[in-house]
């Protein structure tokens, strides 16, 4: 199994906040979010990690090369990262067409190491992590399932889908983590390929739900509900993680 790691963004809600540094080099309790990646990964063992950069590739580069691991860990470097992430799962293409099982990861993620291992552990080979637990809102990437099938992937969905329970029977929050078998990976290239021609802006969940929604009995998720995790996209969420790092994955750690 292949890890693509999407780490290009520049993340403008939180530059100041941060620093200036790419959102995976945030630390908490003492380690970044790309360490805490490639050890997950590798204690889940991931063959590789492919890191796709583009805000400060040099930097993220040279933490790379300073990291102690035991998998293979390379970059990808996004030149048209200030385009839609829809562009970074695109440069990542060699390696969803690679004939390999792939685990898709935001880097901007910090959580704990059991909720990858459920991922990876899932009897579904394509397979989503799903939170009940979230506040509602624009910014979550929300899923719906109905009777077992995932029938809805995205953050804006319409008002009726959420508010009717006859429309669904499980609503969630996507953690940002996806597992894919070789042929539905190389599926979700082909997706992502099709917005490089006038929809470069687009988010790379666009693709995911381009794959997901025609194959739904194809797909399965895993429910984390009451794992620890947060994705750090404002000021606010900093605070948040370092709580979380030292309050609840310190024993991890």
């Amino acid at each position: 199994m292949q890890a693509v790691i999407l780490a290009a963004g520049v993340g403008r809600r939180l530059r100041q906040a941060a620093g200036g540094r790419p959102k995976s080099l945030l630390r908490f309790n003492g380690r970044s979010l790309l360490e805490r990646h490639v050890a997950n990964l590798e204690r889940c063992g991931v063959e590789s990690a492919h890191i796709v950069t583009g805000y400060r590739h040099e930097t993220i580069t040279a933490a790379v090369a300073g990291l102690r691991h035991n998998i293979r860990v390379r970059t990808l470097r996004n030149p048209e990262y200030n385009h839609g992430s829809v562009v970074s799962l695109q440069s990542a293409a060699a390696v969803l067409e690679s004939g390999a099982d792939i685990v898709l990861m935001d880097a901007d993620v910090l959580y704990h190491p059991d909720i990858l291992a459920r991922l990876l552990a899932s009897r579904h080979r394509n397979c989503l992590l799903l939170d009940e637990n979230f506040e509602p809102g624009e910014e979550p990437v929300k899923i719906l399932v109905a009777d077992g099938r995932i029938v809805e992937f995205r953050k804006k969905i319409g008002d009726n889908a959420v508010a009717n329970p006859a429309a669904r029977t499980l609503r969630g929050e996507s953690v940002g983590f996806f597992r894919f078998e070789p042929d539905m990976a190389a599926l979700l290239s082909e997706c992502a390929r099709g917005y490089l021609d006038g929809r470069r802006h687009a988010p790379h969940e666009e693709a995911i739900r381009d794959l997901i929604l025609p194959r739904a009995e194809r797909f399965g998720y895993e429910n984390i509900s009451g794992l620890p995790w947060i994705e750090i996209d404002f000021p606010a969420d900093i605070a948040k993680a370092e709580r979380i790092a030292v309050e609840q994955l310190e024993e991890t750690e």
